[in-house]
């Protein structure tokens, strides 16, 4: 952490109403990377969470009535904090985290590209007036903010997840309390900092630190004063809070896990292909909830794709995430190592046939070595299974409707990918794929101008795009009679 050019960024204490607030114990946050103790992080209690919420219900009146370009100005000049600080927030992410500083790097900016969105929208929340079926009435339209808005956040992306989800929210008028995971939490205590140097009035944006997971989801789901819950992570999780919050019957989105089909068709062009599955694959160790899971391959193009892709996948450089020109960082944790190496051997034992890599750098490390495994089927658990780990998993198919039966053939849908260049064929495809989002053509589908989400259950919701503040807006109609009186 000496190498922070600004050291105030470092903050270990949980945030509401604008100020910071230890704990009685603390928990470690650990270098994926060394294993090295990077802090000692605030472990609050329910109790904490109470007092941020309430913290954010007393907020809420004071920041939704603020004029949008108010509101827009303030968003803005956190933006501007977070692009001015990049390097430094880059190096928390990456020390926390582990993904190459590159990578980390272009996350702050993809998270500040939402707050730089959703500033403009903030001005842009229109209502509508409704002909009315008598001469003395008007029916008017208008929207609101929903209130106060709680999120939980995952270790992938620690502060992308909470810029798209508080632009969004502090946008519309709502203020918000997030606990960001416990793997993570380094990032986003540092989005508070740097709200609070914006002047993001206190109380509005407010940040739980804590282990203890289902002692915070408890409140945050069930508090009566919270009106919308937001969730990134696992679909397991996702279902239980989703419970959880129907008690006191909130607004709910949920961005859940994955299993996303990357198709090659003969007619493709391969190299882009190529090029759009290694991006896809390979950003962040494989860690990404839209990472291509499964790859499905035209029969009698199966040869020559794989060499070319393991030729890709050779030139990849492993190492630490501050190191120079490092490709992939280490998995999060041991457990993540487990799972990724217990699939993988399980797809070899099935008759799966492995290329390369297979196995971590040395026995107790987290660096996992990016494979290639050909031979693949639906029946194992390597393509059933979030892999979150670089681990390409090549299957084969014969034809167009064996491709689409094999891509919607999971209970997921939140992205999917293929390759063609018969324009037919991309629009049928495209059209037939059960997923929220589809690259044609493309490896790299997020964008702040774009809705992000999945279908099935991958969740429900929208992040992102000019549908982006629908699940933090209250749609009001107002009828108004005796107007010819």
């Amino acid at each position: 952490m000496t190498k922070l050019t600004d050291q105030s960024l470092l903050k270990t204490a949980s945030y509401w109403q604008g100020e910071w607030h230890d704990a009685d114990s603390n928990f470690e946050v650990i270098n994926p990377a060394n294993g090295d103790v990077i802090a000692k992080v605030a472990d609050s209690t329910a109790t904490a969470a109470e007092k941020a919420v309430a913290a954010a219900d007393k907020a809420f009146a004071g920041w939704a009535a603020r004029p949008a370009s108010e509101r827009s100005e303030l968003l803005l000049r956190w933006q501007q904090l977070l692009l001015e600080h990049q390097d430094d927030l880059g190096l928390l992410l990456t020390l926390e985290q582990g993904k190459p500083l590159a990578e980390a790097k272009g996350e702050i900016a993809y998270g500040a590209s939402y707050m730089q969105w959703f500033a403009e929208e903030a001005k842009r929340v229109y209502g509508d007036t409704i002909p009315a079926k008598s001469g003395d009435q008007r029916i008017v339209v208008i929207k609101q903010p929903v209130g106060v808005v709680a999120a939980i956040t995952p270790w992938n992306f620690p502060n992308a997840m909470i810029a798209r989800k508080a632009a969004a929210a502090l946008a519309a008028g709502c203020t918000f309390v997030v606990k960001p995971a416990q793997l993570t939490p380094l990032s986003a205590l540092a989005m508070a900092e740097l709200a609070d140097r914006a002047g993001i009035p206190a109380g509005v944006f407010n940040v739980i630190t804590s282990t203890d997971a289902k002692a915070i989801g408890d409140v945050l789901t069930q508090d009566k004063r919270v009106a919308k819950f937001s969730f990134t992570g696992s679909t397991k999780i996702g279902k239980q809070l989703a419970k959880q919050c129907a008690g006191t019957v909130k607004r709910v989105s949920l961005e859940l896990g994955g299993n996303a089909p990357f198709i090659v068709f003969a007619d493709a062009d391969l190299d882009a292909a190529i090029d759009g599955l290694m991006a896809s694959k390979f950003r962040n160790a494989g860690q990404t909830c839209v990472c291509t899971n499964r790859i499905l391959v035209q029969q009698s193009i199966v040869e020559p794709f794989t060499e070319k892709l393991q030729q890709a996948i050779g030139k990849l450089k492993l190492g630490k995430g501050t190191d120079d020109n490092v490709d992939i960082g280490p998995l999060i944790n041991n457990d993540a190592c487990d799972k990724v190496d217990k699939l993988l051997h399980q797809a070899l034992a099935m008759g799966a046939k492995l290329h390369c890599g297979g196995k971590r750098q040395a026995t107790d490390s987290l660096f996992y070595f990016p494979t290639l495994v050909t031979g693949v089927n639906n029946d194992m658990a390597v393509a059933q299974d979030e892999i979150f780990g670089p681990v390409a998993a090549v299957q084969s198919f014969d034809d167009e409707a064996e491709a689409i039966a094999l891509a919607n053939a999971t209970d997921s849908g939140l992205a999917a990918y293929f390759y063609s260049r018969d324009i037919g064929r991309c629009w049928r495809v495209a059209e037939a794929l059960q997923y929220g989002m589809v690259g044609v053509n493309e490896g790299m589908v997020s964008n702040p101008t774009a809705p992000f989400g999945g279908v099935k259950q991958s969740g429900y919701g929208r992040e992102g795009s000019k549908y982006g503040l629908d699940d933090y807006l209250d749609v009001k109609y107002l009828c108004l009679g005796g107007l010819d009186k």
